[in-house]
């Protein structure tokens, strides 16, 4: 029985070479500004909002012509940001934060996913529900993860040297054979592919135990904030309406999904799950009352301290939140 299903954060760890990737972008029109959002993973659900503002012609309205780059295990997101060729990136907050480090000049200016997808997978016999009940666990996760798990345990006060680390593929066959007790994992992929297969589990949300790392976020340049502000306000502004579109009908995003990408390998009970898993991840008080993508000083702050912890120091001034000002004021 087979559930891989790659996915970026945790099959790289976070290299920045270069790669091509595939481009999917509307008819041009005249008179538009070219503008690229480079997505942080293959295409997928993941995504859906994005594909609803293209496909309702959402940027093309606000005069962009907008392209939509698709990442993947060697297409990293920030090179495109930093050279210019793409206005935008899709990233987190802790790939951000190393990017800096590296002297690349980055600002988040949106948060897509308001809570971080990183969960430990176990299964109904043998569960995880809060990281106590890790000490004594067999977790199968990759060893580049490390500094997520060490950040966990430290967070809640868990001594990691009582939990036996199994180096594992990107599958959920290890867990499901018995080889280990619980993966390290995104509650929206290797959940949701045994739950396809009929096999049940149990989801802990690293977010829901103090892992504050803002992922699927919005990344542009400092050059862009000071010169590209009109694209950037409105290449976020149609992000905006696409997802609150996803937010209103999952099912139709899927869809879309499926049909706009024939030949990515995408079926739909899959990407129907998918989008309804991240719902929670991705819509919150705070967006209902601020709007799509918004984050607070102290959604910024708890990010900073486990950033730290993640051994990635960054100041608040990482974060910039004019650009969404203008979308929702």
């Amino acid at each position: 029985m087979m559930f891989r299903t790659p996915t970026r954060r945790l099959v790289l760890g976070g290299g920045l070479a270069t790669a091509a990737a595939t481009l999917w972008h509307p008819r041009a029109a005249l008179a538009q500004q070219a503008a690229t959002l480079q997505l942080s993973w293959l295409h997928s659900v993941q995504f859906g909002g994005s594909y609803i503002a293209l496909q309702n012609g959402y940027w093309r309205d606000a005069g962009l012509d907008v392209s939509l780059l698709q990442g993947g295990p060697n297409a990293p997101v920030e090179p495109p940001v930093v050279a210019g060729t793409a206005l935008i990136g899709i990233s987190a907050a802790d790939y951000t934060a190393a990017a800096v480090t590296q002297g690349a000049p980055f600002r988040i200016i949106g948060v897509a996913m308001q809570k971080n997808p990183f969960a430990i997978a176990s299964l109904p016999g043998n569960p995880v529900n809060a990281p106590a009940d890790l000490v004594g666990k067999r977790i199968g996760m990759a060893l580049a993860n490390m500094p997520v798990l060490e950040a966990l345990c430290a967070i809640n006060g868990v001594d990691v040297a009582g939990i036996e680390v199994v180096p594992t593929q990107y599958d959920a066959a290890p867990l499901v054979q018995g080889q280990v007790d619980c993966l390290l994992c995104w509650a929206t992929d290797l959940p949701v592919a045994m739950e396809i297969q009929g096999v049940e589990s149990v989801t802990m949300l690293l977010a829901d135990h103090g892992y504050a790392v803002h992922s699927q976020t919005y990344i542009a340049t400092e050059d862009s904030l000071a010169n590209r502000r009109a694209e950037l306000v409105a290449l976020m502004a149609g992000e905006a309406r696409g997802w609150a579109e996803y937010q209103a009908d999952p099912a139709a995003a899927a869809q879309l999904t499926v049909e706009m990408f024939p030949d990515a390998g995408l079926d739909l009970p899959t990407q129907l799950l998918q989008a309804e898993r991240q719902l929670p991840l991705m819509f919150s008080d705070l967006t209902a009352a601020e709007g799509f993508g918004w984050f607070t000083d102290a959604t910024v702050a708890a990010n900073v301290e486990t950033l730290a912890l993640l051994g990635k120091p960054v100041t608040p001034d990482l974060w910039d939140r004019s650009i969404l000002e203008e979308v929702h004021g």
